[in-house]
């Protein structure tokens, strides 16, 4: 009734706005409301007077509600006199519309126009087949029309996609599909592609195409197309983003061209040359596969070695000549010099007198000229000759018998103590002793002067001679605690110069000096050290105290239900590795066993090494001794290899092996430049004479190992570790190394003249792995009353480096400041079984190897983790394991035995982006827990 009421008084209107439509309009409009009350629709056509039917000028549009605000329909025709909305077949009341009128000039018509506002609510409270619909209806004196229907909708878009995209890795030039399909929404929601949240544009790009389907189609992958894309999803409601997809274009890797064949490593005989070649042909990108195959290419080549010359046998003489000469020849062909040999020496030709005598002289035979002048002249240069021969015997006897009474201080000569214990320090042992000469030694032991040194040769001052009378009272027998005069014969007893490794001296009363120096080679040696421990299926830690050497038994190497006594020793006596050419030993022979066991994962073997590590003048090798006790080499550091690995630190070698032996690295210096690391030391103790202080300065290899025998040595001998060592860098350039005492406090101590310095060849020092090397020093106090030393220790090779150890000390036991010699942490527990031996937890390690031996669309995966622990070379040696992330991190475990830095582990795990978990900052009840829980799994 309301709606009929509603077109009642919109027909009122219609009378008011009419007039000229009279009474008959108004009957039309009482109709129409009539109508309207009994449920029926308005006509649609009422009578009016002439003219032309409406014609709309505007139309409603479909529209779409926003959220809450109502959206407005519009209609204009002419000529109209009315126009109503009718939405879902049912008129909009007359108080909806709002109407204008205006009066087309250009026609004289009528226009009008109309509008209404529909809502939300309206629109919800639909429910009809179809959308919801208004039209309007326009009447003119000729009729009415109708416009287009519009529809209206609520506009909305979801939130979630129907399908997102998913990362892809591709090769370069494959192609790339990513779908989208966007949220359900009203209106369709448009798509959009982004790539590093900036737009695509296909119509700038050829090689890109968003048209089919949402989809986002690369034709042929670049390296440029790698990144994060997005699909936006819009509409008038929203914007909706899809779940990133990471899209990696990988490359792998290629083989560049084998590199020329390097030189022969040796100038003469059987070596070896290389080749070499990298995985740059393309390198390996975002995480595509590595080369496969060898990098280096080893083969062996023969170098001729060069021949010198020598001469045939002479000719037979010439028939004499008018001169009163004969000649004879002879030629370089026995062999003639090749490949750069040298030339014979001496002359080739020679030629003498062929008369016997009888030959012309001033033109006249000889026979003629008168022997008197020739007998006179004999008598005179014979005379001459017996003269002088007088005057320098007497000449001589005078000079010995001086230097013998300036030299009454000391009671008799002085020569190096080297020369009489054997030390390879001063003694060449391979040279055979001449048994047809007899000398007495007396004078220095160094010479300062340059061109003396050149005298002082090997095979000439320092020779053991089994029948030399030798006259001692040197800086040796004042370490035995001998003070007085002794003579000891070479034949007396072959223990006079021993040769064996007996350097453990101690303190003796003179009147027992014989039978200890008699005794000597047969005092007992050190041949080993060992250490043993039992360790299952958990794994553990067996370490050498002090030594540097350790073996780490992985978790599960060993079977379950298993265990094994496993041992580890360090040969102390004579290297059973012989030394080719000039191959050099550069760490200790390591043994480890028992040789039949058989693990499951590689074990880490950490040997410490001597070596100044450099590429490009050292070329080290891994060597084995086999069965037959020969040595074989391994592998070169610097070789790829699948079947162990070597990864070189500064101060040791950690090896990956999948059986036990016994190991050495060796070391063949490429140049002049390679270097050998030498730890000095100076050692003091008082001798039996009260006065008496001897220094003791080694040199040895800079391994813990050999250090270690020293202070073994020294605590047997009552020596006092005087100055922390320090590091020599030894040059491989045939310089010798030269020791000297400076600084001494004048008036209060001396040393015996020509002795505060010792020159050592570079030899003994470059090969010295048999023997601690040492030099001794007798020092003498004027007054029992001096108490303190200071004086300065140079240790310098000859054209290289220099170190300088400062001694100040007391000789008084009481007052005398302890220097440590190691470090306690490495003195306790040699063997550690189960996760305690471990630093990396065990819970900790299982998610790590998860994580990386998993490939992964951003190349995160075991080699990046190598690559964040410096594990940069022979990476096919880790594809070929079961699991790489785990003998990475054994390989971890072995070179952070000490400091345990999990900090930087956890640094570089961060870095790659997979954990944000710091493994320092875990509680030591967390990792009790984690042992706990491990041990109950594995029924422990």
């Amino acid at each position: 009734m309301g709606r009929a009421a509603a077109a009642g008084g919109g027909a009122g209107g219609a009378r008011r706005w009419l007039p000229w439509l009279g009474l008959c309009f108004w009957a039309a409009g009482a109709a129409a409301a009539r109508g309207t009350d009994n449920g029926e629709v308005l006509p649609d056509s009422i009578p009016s007077a002439p003219g032309t039917l409406p014609h709309f000028i505007e139309e409603p549009d479909d529209a779409y509600i926003i959220k809450s605000n109502p959206i407005a329909l519009r209609c204009k025709a002419r000529p109209a006199m009315q126009i109503f909305f009718k939405c879902n077949g049912e008129w909009v009341h007359q108080n909806e519309h709002v109407s204008e009128e205006s009066l087309d000039e250009s026609s004289g018509l009528k226009v009008r126009e109309v509008f209404i506002n529909v809502t939300r609510q309206q629109v919800e409270d639909f429910h009809g087949p179809e959308d919801y619909w208004c039209q309007c209806v326009a009447w003119s004196h000729l009729g009415t029309s109708k416009s287009r229907k519009a529809s209206v909708r609520i506009a909305y878009l979801r939130k979630n996609f129907e399908q997102d995209p998913q990362g892809r890795e591709v090769p370069i030039e494959g192609m790339i599909v990513l779908h989208c399909r966007p949220p359900e929404g009203v209106p369709a929601a448009e798509v959009e592609w982004l790539k590093n949240e900036e737009p695509i544009d296909s119509e700038q790009d050829e090689n890109i195409d968003t048209r089919a389907d949402h989809n986002l189609i690369i034709r042929q992958a670049r390296l440029s197309d790698s990144g994060n894309y997005t699909c936006m999803a819009a509409n008038i409601v929203a914007k909706r983003r899809s779940l990133s997809a990471t899209v990696v274009v990988y490359v792998n890797g290629g083989w560049s061209s084998w590199t020329e064949w390097s030189a022969c490593n040796v100038r003469c005989g059987r070596g070896w040359q290389k080749r070499s070649r990298t995985c740059t042909n393309p390198a390996p990108l975002n995480g595509g596969a590595f080369c496969e195959g060898m990098s280096v290419q080893k083969i062996t080549c023969t170098s001729l070695c060069p021949v010198d010359g020598s001469w045939e046998v002479w000719s037979e003489w010439s028939v004499c000549s008018p001169e009163c000469e004969h000649l004879r020849i002879r030629e370089c062909t026995a062999p003639p010099p090749r490949n750069g040999g040298k030339f014979c020496e001496g002359l080739s030709q020679e030629s003498e007198n062929c008369t016997d005598g009888l030959c012309i002289l001033d033109k006249k035979p000889l026979h003629e000229i008168k022997p008197q002048s020739i007998e006179n002249a004999s008598d005179i240069a014979l005379y001459s000759g017996l003269g002088a021969a007088v005057v320098a015997v007497a000449v001589l006897v005078i000079g010995v018998t001086l230097y013998r009474r300036s030299q009454s201080d000391y009671g008799v000569d002085v020569i190096d103590s080297s020369a009489l214990t054997g030390n390879s320090l001063l003694l060449n042992s391979s040279m055979q002793p001449d048994l047809t000469v007899s000398r007495t030694y007396s004078g220095p032991i160094c010479l300062q002067d340059p061109l003396d040194k050149e005298l002082m040769t090997e095979s000439s001052l320092f020779n053991p001679l089994s029948d030399i009378k030798v006259k001692v009272q040197s800086s040796f027998m004042v370490s035995l605690g001998v003070s007085e005069r002794a003579e000891y014969h070479g034949k007396s007893h072959s223990g006079t110069f021993p040769h064996g490794n007996n350097r453990s001296f101690s303190t003796v009363h003179p009147r027992n000096k014989t039978p200890y120096l008699q005794n000597l080679s047969s005092l007992p040696t050190r041949t080993e050290l060992r250490t043993t421990g039992v360790f299952g299926h958990l794994g553990g830690r067996l370490v050498m105290p002090n030594t540097g050497v350790s073996l780490l038994i992985p978790h599960g190497a060993i079977p379950e239900e298993n265990s094994w006594e496993i041992y580890m020793s360090i040969n102390q006596g004579e290297p059973s590795l012989q030394s080719d050419g000039s191959e050099v030993l550069l760490s200790p022979e390591v043994t480890c066993g028992p040789p039949d066991m058989i693990v499951t994962t590689p074990f880490a073997l950490t040997i410490p090494h001597c070596a100044d590590v450099s590429s490009e003048h050292w070329n080290i090798h891994l060597k084995k001794r086999t069965q037959q006790g020969t040595w074989e080499e391994v592998m070169s550091v610097e070789d790829e290899s699948t079947s162990c690995y070597c990864l070189l630190d500064p101060f040791a070698c950690h090896v990956l092996l999948d059986s036990f032996g016994t190991y050495a690295l060796t070391g063949e210096p490429i140049t002049d430049c390679a270097v050998k690391q030498l730890k000095v030391a100076v050692f003091g103790c008082m001798s039996c004479n009260s006065l008496d202080y001897n220094l003791r300065v080694y040199c040895v290899d800079n391994t813990p190992c050999a250090f270690q025998e020293v202070v073994s040595d020294e605590r047997h001998q009552g020596g006092q570790l005087l100055e922390e060592p320090k590091l020599l860098h030894f040059k491989g350039n045939t310089f010798s190394l030269q020791i000297s005492v400076l600084d001494i406090p004048p008036f209060l101590w001396r040393i015996k003249p020509f002795t505060a310095c010792q020159e050592v060849p570079f030899s003994r020092v470059w090969s010295s792995n048999r023997q601690p090397l040492h030099c001794a020093f007798s020092l003498e106090r004027y007054t029992p009353t001096t108490t303190q030393l200071s004086c300065k220790i140079c240790i310098r090779q000859l054209k290289g480096h220099e170190q300088i150890l400062q001694v100040q000390t007391s000789i008084l036991e009481s007052e005398r400041e302890t220097i440590t010699f190691f470090a306690q942490e490495d003195s306790t527990f040699p063997a550690q079984t189960g996760p305690r031996a471990f630093k990396i937890p065990y819970s900790i390690r299982q998610r790590i190897c998860a994580t990386f031996d998993t490939p992964n669309a951003k190349g995160k995966d075991w080699q990046m983790l190598a690559q964040k622990n410096s594990i940069n070379r022979n990476l096919s040696y880790f594809a070929t394991q079961s699991s790489p992330s785990a003998v990475i991190l054994n390989l971890w475990e072995a070179r952070h035995q000490h400091d345990g830095d999990l900090d930087s582990l956890a640094c570089a795990l961060e870095e790659i982006g997979r954990t944000h978990t710091k493994l320092s900052n875990i509680t030591e009840s967390q990792l009790d827990e984690a042992d706990f829980n491990y041990s109950r799994q594995n029924g422990l």
